[in-house]
């Protein structure tokens, strides 16, 4: 597949295709390329120029670790792709019509996240990677102050529901209380009567 071709499939799939972080992460990608070897010479891996000729991954993860091969990458490439070589693990320009296979990555964290990440383009920009950096963690502590004021409405109504209910309950037994009191006085004074008619006899 192409490069575009490539791109669209990884994100179809739920993904990117990979960026490099470091040598650990270029062996894996190696021995896993190396398994591939008989249907392709080399992978698409995620690195694109912009339109100020600078290399970005299309993660926007740091541009921090390279693997080029030799004589690489060419000024008067631009417009061109980087792909993997499946058998040394270098890195080398080819125009992105070419046909080679992909490697895609997926995101650890959880998609919404991952979407408001590449919105930002953290780590594009340092100073601008801070800034969003805070807008995160502001967005992260608004919802869990949202969560918070919401369960301590809900603790509030079910404790006002409970109060209530124990003083219907209180108000009953006092009825019910009253009305015994009631019959006790009745019954005492009947016990006062025929207690003064058995002696007055």
């Amino acid at each position: 597949m192409s490069w575009a071709q490539s791109v669209t499939q990884c994100v179809q799939s739920g993904g990117m295709l990979t960026s490099v972080e470091d040598l650990a992460e270029s062996n894996f990608l190696l021995e896993h390329a190396d398994l591939y070897t008989s249907k392709t010479s080399g992978f698409w891996i995620g690195i694109y120029r912009n339109v100020n000729g600078q290399l970005l991954w299309q993660d926007n993860s740091a541009l921090d670790f390279v693997n080029w091969g030799e004589g690489q990458p060419s000024e008067d490439q631009l417009d061109y792709c980087v792909e993997l070589s499946a058998f040394s693990g270098y890195w080398s320009i080819l125009p992105c019509s070419s046909q080679k296979g992909f490697i895609c990555k997926k995101p650890k964290i959880h998609p919404i996240l991952f979407a408001l990440y590449l919105f930002t383009d953290a780590k594009k920009d340092k100073a601008h990677g801070h800034m969003n950096t805070w807008m995160l963690l502001t967005l992260v502590l608004i919802i869990l102050l949202g969560m918070g004021i919401m369960i301590y409405f809900l603790f509030k109504i079910k404790t006002q529901s409970e109060t209530k209910r124990e003083a219907r309950r209180h108000s009953t037994l006092l009825e019910y209380s009253c009305v015994l009191t009631v019959k006790d006085n009745e019954n005492d004074s009947t016990n006062d009567k025929e207690k003064n008619e058995y002696s007055v006899v």
